[in-house]
């Protein structure tokens, strides 16, 4: 009988993301199926806890993106189904998709992050005063309705579409953000358990050079035309402070498994940390793998390693 668990791939999702989430979790399932994983693969819009309760599959490998897929309604069912998961919990997967409840757990362990406030519509000014800054959704992802704002016409803009899809949509948040302009994106993913006595791991960072002024969705995932650099040239001391800070909030706000920690490093060498995600694309652009293939660790052997921490059965880091 074979011993690998049977995995029940989660992929669509009702959220912004729910194309990069097809991709992804398609992406996930061949690689399960190559690493020798039987896999059963389920594309799901918002189901129900007796629905998910009929799919077989001793892990659940759920690959969505977006505040239902990736920030807690569907890990809080996966718990209440009592079955095993890739990824965080519920109360961590919350946490890290509120991008402020984020940064005050970076500045409660001293990780740089730029000064924010929450946008309220019903205010014209600018909560920070000067520009520039950038305009954001508190709990979305990839770059989803974001407004870069360098000067008073372009914030002007920005209030104008922010207002608009507050009302399209009731119940999403924004928030307005110290822009770091001109500074190089890098990015850093870990694995593993932060309650593991091994601890866990933080792989090679990887710098970020769209051909765009803004890395969006677009050059995300849609354009061939970004250049990804794995383990960039960076100042003395700066890689080793990446690594730290990325298993400082994987711990802090209790990831599992695997998450991608985002920072800009600005022109005076000054360290910010943007987000955590809790479960980063699997597309053939998307980051997390491309750094753990740089450590010898392919998409199939990558796949399996996340499903055996699930499962409970940790085998050595390969």
């Amino acid at each position: 009988m074979d011993s690998k668990p049977t995995v029940l791939v989660l992929g669509g999702g009702p959220d912004a993301e729910r194309e990069v989430s097809l991709v992804s979790s398609k992406a996930v399932a061949a690689a399960l199926q190559h690493a020798g994983h039987s896999v059963n693969y389920q594309i799901i819009d918002r189901p129900t806890i007796q629905e998910m309760g009929l799919w077989a599959g001793d892990v659940v490998f759920p690959v969505l993106h977006g505040g239902w897929g990736e920030g807690g309604p569907l890990q809080d069912l996966l718990e209440q189904l009592g079955r095993p998961f890739v990824g965080c919990r519920g109360r961590a997967a919350r946490t890290a998709m509120d991008k402020m409840a984020t940064k005050m757990i970076a500045s409660l362990h001293g990780v740089p992050t730029a000064p924010a406030a929450v946008f309220n519509p019903a205010d014209e000014g600018c909560p920070l005063g000067e520009m520039p800054v950038v305009m954001k959704p508190v709990h979305e992802g990839s770059s989803v309705g974001v407004h870069i704002c360098r000067m008073l016409p372009q914030w002007q803009d920005a209030v104008r579409a922010t207002r608009e899809d507050m009302r399209r949509h009731p119940d999403r948040v924004y928030m307005v953000e110290r822009g770091v302009l001109g500074a190089r994106e890098l990015t850093v993913g870990v694995l593993g358990l932060a309650t593991d006595r091994l601890g866990c791991e933080a792989l090679d960072p990887i710098e970020i050079k769209p051909s765009v002024e803004f890395y969006d969705y677009e050059a995300k995932y849609k354009r061939n035309d970004t250049v990804y650099v794995t383990d960039p040239p960076l100042p003395e001391g700066v890689k080793g402070k990446l690594q730290a800070w990325a298993k400082t909030m994987f711990e802090a706000i209790g990831c599992q498994h695997l998450a991608r920690v985002d920072f800009l490093l600005d022109r005076e060498g000054g360290l910010w940390l943007l987000e955590v995600n809790t479960m980063p694309g699997f597309t053939d652009h998307s980051l997390l793998p491309m750094a753990a293939a740089h450590r010898g660790r392919a998409m199939p052997v990558l796949c399996s390693y996340l499903v055996s921490l699930a499962a409970g059965s940790r085998s050595p880091r390969v």
